[in-house]
């Protein structure tokens, strides 16, 4: 997966429309996001994980807990779009969370549904495809083409606050599935149950033989009669 350009409107500390352009900053191979406490470093990768997933990680996604900024003007959308390629693929997912906006007759405020859009670039024709409206079908599309989950993407991907941690103290089993579909290892895991397989029939054809032995030996046995003398009798 390679981020192209976000960009983000009244969305944590950002009132106003804010855009970052990671296929500059990537020119020089490698970037740090940093500045002092409150600066909205955590805001930019909580904007990334939103758009991907519609929805932002640990406890900042808790009941009663807004993504809007408190500072944005009434009439301002709160809306994170995100441009990236993976798989290949040249995507582009904008997302709204619901909000609150002004009534169009009257006073107050209504609530504004949630809302997503999912298009792809279309290099032949050189312009954007809509793909789907549906938050259903834009998480499982995205989710089959990261092949992660929120959570999963969030400990290994993004690693905020201390969820690095968490992901090392998570027991082995959690942390082998999780690592089996981030590397992909099914071929791996294939060539073990053909060797498993090939090792069980090996076993197999092991006993079979020494059933046949065996029998062998008991007939030996029965036509030798007194003769066998102080041989030993068959074994199992």
């Amino acid at each position: 997966m390679r981020l192209h350009r976000l960009s983000l409107t009244a969305f944590g500390p950002f009132a106003a429309a804010q855009e970052v352009d990671f296929d500059e900053l990537s020119e020089a191979g490698i970037f740090l996001l940093h500045g002092p406490t409150g600066a909205g470093k955590t805001s930019v990768l909580d904007a990334v994980c939103f758009a991907l997933y519609g929805a932002v990680p640990g406890a900042r996604q808790s009941p009663g807990a807004s993504l809007r900024s408190d500072h944005a003007a009434a009439g301002t959308f709160t809306e994170v779009c995100l441009e990236l390629t993976v798989a290949g693929r040249r995507l582009e997912i904008r997302r709204r969370p619901a909000q609150p906006r002004p009534k169009k007759n009257g006073q107050g405020f209504t609530t504004e549904r949630a809302q997503s859009w999912l298009r792809e670039y279309d290099a032949k024709e050189g312009a954007w495809k809509a793909l789907s409206r549906s938050h259903q079908e834009i998480g499982e599309e995205i989710a089959q083409l990261l092949g992660m989950s929120r959570d999963q993407f969030c400990q290994v991907v993004l690693l905020p606050q201390g969820d690095f941690a968490r992901f090392l103290r998570a027991d082995a089993e959690a942390r082998g599935k999780l690592l089996g579909r981030l590397f992909d290892t099914r071929r791996f895991a294939a060539v073990e149950e053909r060797l498993a397989d090939r090792r069980r029939a090996a076993e197999q054809q092991v006993r079979a033989g020494d059933e046949r032995l065996l029998a062998i030996a008991h007939r030996m046995e029965q036509a030798a009669g007194a003769t066998a003398g102080d041989w030993p009798p068959p074994r199992q």
